[in-house]
């Protein structure tokens, strides 16, 4: 288990500087660019279990159940732990599976490479809901969630991670796919706002956040705008999964450069979390009162560059924050 130091309280530091005065390799460290409550003794990271996923992603907590999912993209596979317990549970696909989201009634809704599917627990059934999505196209879905309403968002990805071929699909409560937004190269983190009226979502290859006015009655977009730009924001890194706090502040995995970074409603940076791995991919709150940061990591090539760190894949638990998250919305078809 790592234990925080918390660097710069109230002052502005370099990422660089930053991270020559950490202790590189302890993980939790923490940049402080506003006077905030945390505390670095009360912050502690530990790996939960000693599995390495090829491609994790997409954690969600089952608030009914207080158990975690998470997927494999590349193992093809989604998992399912209750934390404080030895119980896991595997489920095998036959395909990529990028995305998950809990259904009301039960089972789920997931993304595999292309299109929405139902997804049963108890009979490892998994059924395409309508059509195959850009089945032409050299791309595959990737991150997705649910807004405020039940409607489950996904988006699609350029297979090279190179060209803006991928798009953003909307899946209603009557199981209609619509397209919402394109010119994307990697869709990652879509979460909304407090109030719903916000999509913030990330194109991780233009290190870009962006957000969208969302109308929750029917689902549709305003133009799309930058929320936050991590270049601006002294942040190197490819910018994946993301979730929003009961403060209304956006969470946000720094794939590349291995920090969990706290941003505002004004697209300003609160603070960094250092995470004793480099490539992280996405977050979410649980835990009985949600204040507990669950982050997956990914143990592949990126770009070229193998990860270095022994339990780079691991799925980790981040607590002490002083923060809490919001229940994450249930599919309502």
């Amino acid at each position: 288990m790592a234990t925080a130091k918390i660097l710069g309280d109230g002052e502005m530091i370099s990422r660089r500087n930053f991270l020559k005065s950490a202790v590189i390799g302890a993980g939790g460290v923490v940049l402080m660019t506003t006077q905030k409550r945390t505390h670095a003794a009360d912050i502690q990271i530990e790996q939960i279990g000693d599995s390495r996923y090829l491609l994790g992603e997409s954690p969600v907590w089952d608030t009914k159940n207080n158990t975690l999912y998470w997927v494999d993209v590349i193992g093809q596979s989604i998992w399912r732990h209750r934390p404080g317990t030895e119980d896991y549970t595997q489920w095998k696909l036959p395909d990529m599976v990028s995305s998950l989201a809990l259904k009301n009634g039960g089972n789920a809704i997931i993304t595999l490479s292309n299109g929405f599917y139902d997804f049963n627990f108890d009979t490892d059934d998994c059924t395409l809901i309508g059509e195959t999505i850009e089945a032409d196209q050299p791309t595959r879905f990737n991150d997705g969630k649910v807004d405020r309403h039940g409607r489950f968002i996904a988006g699609t990805m350029d297979n090279t991670i190179t060209k803006p071929i991928g798009s953003l699909y909307s899946l209603s409560k009557d199981k209609i796919v619509s397209k919402l937004d394109s010119d994307i190269i990697c869709s990652n983190g879509p979460c909304w706002s407090l109030d719903g009226k916000t999509l913030y979502f990330t194109d991780t290859m233009r290190s870009t956040i962006f957000a969208y006015d969302y109308n929750s009655n029917d689902g549709t977009v305003g133009p799309r705008r930058v929320f936050s730009d991590l270049r601006k924001l002294g942040i190197q890194s490819a910018p994946d999964g993301c979730t929003v706090d009961s403060e209304g502040y956006l969470w946000s995995a720094q794939c590349l450069a291995g920090t969990i970074a706290r941003i505002a409603p004004d697209g300003s940076l609160d603070r960094l979390i250092e995470m004793p791995v480099k490539y992280v991919t996405s977050v979410m709150f649980g835990g009985e009162k949600l204040d507990t940061l669950y982050v997956t990591s990914l143990n592949i090539p990126l770009l070229g560059n193998p990860p270095q760190e022994p339990n780079a894949g691991g799925l980790f638990a981040v607590n002490g924050l002083g923060f809490t998250g919001v229940p994450e919305p249930r599919y309502a078809g």
